[in-house]
């Protein structure tokens, strides 16, 4: 009988050493299952961060891109209407000396020069988008007018103007030179 015992107890203990080694190799594997779980999760969560900064500076670069294109815009907008503007002075003479010849002889070809080369400014300033500004007739608007005499005239209507000293000019939006004018009352 001991001897059944023995092998009783023996097969015993190979069971529970058995059960032991199952029980380890399932908490083992578990124990991979959560690890590997935990990192997917970790990764996952990396990953959305990394989405996250990438799509914060896509979007930063987008402004940055479309302010910078604003910055050059207003840029050049600027510089032609600081060259309009020193040119003025010229095509304003110009304007009086055509004015002045035709006059006088229409036929002279220094006055034809004279003409052709302010026929030319004015098309150049209408290639580049200056325009002059309409005052004659026009009601009196101190946005684009500067009002420097007044006058009584019945021909016109109240706050119209009635004669344009000195012409005026836009480019885009923006006026470079107000018109001088003369405003009936």
């Amino acid at each position: 009988m001991e001897e059944k015992e023995k092998q009783e107890i023996d097969i015993i203990e190979e069971k529970a050493e058995e059960a032991e080694e199952t029980t380890e190799t399932e908490e083992v594997e578990e124990q991979k299952e959560q690890t590997t779980e935990d990192k997917i999760a970790e990764l996952e969560a990396q990953c959305a961060d990394y989405l996250d900064k990438y799509q914060r500076c896509f979007a930063e670069f987008d402004n940055f891109r479309k302010r910078t294109l604003k910055e050059k815009a207003s840029m050049y907008d600027d510089g032609v209407r600081g060259t309009v503007e020193k040119l003025l002075p010229v095509i304003d003479n110009l304007e009086r000396a055509v004015a002045v010849e035709c006059q006088n002889n229409a036929e002279d070809s220094f006055y034809k020069g004279v003409a052709m080369t302010l026929k030319q400014f004015q098309e150049i300033l209408t290639a580049i988008g200056v325009e002059p500004i309409k005052a004659l007739g026009e009601p009196f608007n101190p946005k684009f007018h500067a009002a420097v005499a007044h006058e009584d005239n019945e021909e016109y209507g109240e706050n119209t103007v009635s004669l344009e000293m000195q012409k005026g000019y836009q480019y885009k939006d923006k006026v470079i030179r107000h018109s001088m004018v003369k405003v009936a009352n």
